[in-house]
């Protein structure tokens, strides 16, 4: 007996240099992450988050808030002091704005004494009020912002709100700033719960979750590295995709890393030899989808966006560091553990796996039995499901861009209904200094503006606070900046209504540039990989398929259900972006098994149904973990976060259970041999050569 447990333990203990590298590529790891790890931890610091930030450069808007930088006292922060009183403002009332509006003077120097604007109903009064301190760097802007809502307090009936763009983009950056924690704690616990429901084993999920861990460290270390060397923007919006992807990615690529080491563990006595085989199974096409998302999604390099040019490197700086962590550090530490980490299910060397009936084995031979119909019919619910794109929200405004109202917002709502005559938000105008009484003039006579005001000069520009009369971000606003900037010839017009308009346009280029870009891409790579012309078609206009159905589902749900009351500009594009990377991710995991039945020989029909039955199921894990991580954007406190991570969870999970199963299943049995055109395998295999007949009774 003990001989024999001596006999097992000897074909089971790796030998020589296999040994070591386990442990080697630990250490190696560890000394990784203890370099990063400082880096990792300033990638907050070089975040920005101001609406300008988000345009590119050549934006007039983006203009004037670089040019105000050169003004002196550099960049103002602008706020609106608003008391409120739903019955009418008493003597009172008035005596108390009046009071702490002085106090904020005080304590701050101002480009002007505040000057109280009544509303014509007498319910509000509201106190504009900006500065240019010295040091107006973000920290310095919103201990500026806070001091200004420390000192102005209501009570007794009387509201008291500190709005205006100042006010907005502090609380943009404390929202932006406070993502960080919740996020990376959200999905840890999503993907931990998944891992444990499908690995049913106490340890094993552990080791997947760390992992991803260790390589979202390294990604926050190389986006700091590339920020400071390159420039690259870093957004909060970013930084939340990029934990994201490492978490559901990485954990994808660990599933079926896991999944096929589990199969050669019951092939294959010694754990290392087991995890070489299952590299060497999986390997290149866990490699291949990477690098087709990581290309996909670098295409956003020629993004006009500043935020969207800068979400591409981001992007694909998670994705390759999810990889390289689950192709290193995941079969080190699984070799290390040793069979013991699947207990209680543990594979033992020489069993055959058990044998189960397969949900898509049925799902898949009920595709096969009427493939066109099925086409048809899920195209057809495809197509439908794309119209409700047209009943998206309009383009979402300053006021709807958070979940809940801060207090920035609530002020904006108060200056709207109290003010219907006029802006509460400026508009900036920068006209060159020799010519700044000309422009102003202009200014004040040009339709839509209630009154037009010259403020700083410097570096041969002057600074025009233009008023309009529309509320800010209306059709009426728009109106009036589109007149400035066709009549003040040589001037820049900006503000946040500016802005907004501004990233409006170049979101629409962007959409008509790196779409077809992206296609394009992702096709030439799946034909390379494929060896087919046919199939990447096939799979392309699947994943668009995809991105119209569940743009087309956020329409339906965005405003009726969820009350989402506008659509973020840059949602189209890089939901269309992720979609398409990711759904062409799992493509390539199904059509290369297809591929690899067929070149053994298994006919057209045959070999989609067994390569969606031996994948199905990894499949389906990978993108219930990849939607569930996704869907965790829906629980953040901005619009655009809860609508992009809404539109990709729910197109993950039609592609994963919807289009793979049904749709480019049946294509594959539809098609036959034609799938695979104009490669080898689109040709039937030759006949064999006949036998000559053997000479029977010669002597």
């Amino acid at each position: 007996m003990r001989a024999a447990a001596q006999d097992e333990d000897e074909r089971t203990r790796p030998r020589g240099r296999w040994r070591m590298l386990p442990w080697a590529i630990v250490a190696l790891w560890v000394a990784v992450i203890a370099i990063a790890g400082p880096s990792a931890g300033r990638l907050g610091d070089v975040q920005v988050n101001r609406a300008v930030d988000y345009l590119p450069a050549s934006a007039d808007s983006t203009q004037v808030a670089e040019i105000q930088d050169t003004l002196p006292g550099g960049e103002s922060t602008d706020l609106v002091l608003v008391y409120h009183r739903d019955g009418g403002l008493t003597a009172a009332d008035r005596a108390t704005a009046a009071r702490q509006t002085a106090g904020v003077a005080g304590a701050h120097t101002l480009t002007a004494p505040p000057r109280a604007v009544p509303s014509e109903d007498g319910t509000t009064l509201m106190y504009p009020v900006s500065t240019t301190e010295p040091g107006q760097d973000d920290e310095a802007r919103t201990a500026f912002v806070d001091d200004v809502r420390e000192r102005v307090k209501g009570g007794g009936g009387l509201d008291v709100e500190v709005g205006g763009p100042g006010a907005l983009n502090v609380d943009a950056q404390k929202v932006y700033g406070s993502l960080g924690g919740p996020l990376l704690y959200t999905t840890v616990a999503v993907v931990a719960i998944l891992l444990i429901l499908i690995y049913r084993s106490p340890l094993l999920w552990l080791v997947p979750l760390v992992v991803a861990g260790v390589a979202d460290a390294l990604s926050m270390a190389v986006v700091y590295g590339l920020n400071r060397g390159f420039e690259v923007t870093v957004t909060g919006q970013s930084s939340a995709v990029m934990t994201i992807l490492v978490f559901g990615a990485g954990t994808d690529y660990a599933l079926l890393l896991v999944s096929r080491y589990r199969e050669e563990l019951t092939r294959v006595a010694r754990p290392h030899e087991a995890m070489a085989a299952a590299l060497r199974g999986c390997g290149p096409a866990v490699v291949a989808s990477s690098a087709t998302v990581a290309a996909g999604l670098l295409c956003l390099l020629a993004a006009d966006l500043t935020s969207s040019r800068g979400m591409g490197p981001i992007a694909a700086v998670g994705v390759l560091c999810a990889l390289l962590a689950m192709l290193t550090l995941l079969p080190a530490v699984l070799v290390l553990l040793g069979r013991r980490v699947f207990w209680p299910l543990v594979p033992v060397y020489g069993s055959e796996p058990k044998r189960r009936r397969s949900l898509f084995a049925a799902m898949g031979g009920s595709a096969g039995r009427r493939p066109v119909a099925v086409l048809v019919t899920g195209g057809v619910l495809l197509g439908a499901l794309s119209l409700g794109a047209f009943n998206l929200p309009g383009d979402l405004k300053q006021e709807d861009s958070f979940t809940s109202r801060p207090d920035s917002v609530a002020a904006m709502t108060t200056l709207a209904d109290a003010y219907p005559g006029r802006s509460s938000q400026p508009i900036t105008v920068l006209a060159p200094t020799d010519r700044a009484g000309a422009a102003l003039a202009k200014a004040r006579t040009t339709e839509g503006v209630a009154s037009a005001e010259r403020g700083r000069s410097g570096g041969g520009w002057t600074e025009l606070s233009v008023v309009a009369e529309a509320r800010p971000e209306s059709a009426g606003e728009r109106d009036t900046v589109h007149a400035l900037r066709e009549g003040l010839d040589g001037s820049h017009v900006g503000g946040p209504g500016a802005q907004q308009m501004d990233l409006e346009t170049a979101s629409s280029r962007d959409l008509g540039i790196v779409v077809p870009l992206v296609l394009l891409s992702v096709l030439l790579i799946l034909i390379v990989l494929l060896r087919s012309l046919v199939a990447p078609l096939l799979l392309v206009a699947a994943v668009v398929a995809v991105w119209g159905a569940a743009l087309g589902i956020g329409g339906l749900l965005f405003e009726p259900v969820l009350g989402l009351e506008g659509t973020d500009p840059g949602l189209p594009l890089l939901t269309f972006v992720f979609l398409v990377a990711l759904g062409v991710d799992y493509g390539i995991f199904l059509m290369h098994r297809v591929r690899e039945e067929a070149r053994r020989g298994a006919e057209p029909t045959e070999a989609a149904l067994t390569a969606l039955r031996t994948t199905g199921g990894v499949i389906a894990s990978a993108g219930l973990v990849l939607a569930a991580t996704f869907a965790v954007l829906t629980n953040m406190p901005l619009t655009s976060l809860v609508e992009m991570g809404f539109v990709i969870a729910v197109g993950v999970l039609l592609d994963t259970f919807f289009v793979r199963t049904y749709l480019v299943t049946s294509a594959s049995v539809a098609l036959q041999r034609k799938m695979w055109w104009p490669g080898a395998l689109s040709r039937p295999p030759a006949a064999p050569a006949p036998r000559e007949p053997e000479l029977v009774g010669t002597p």
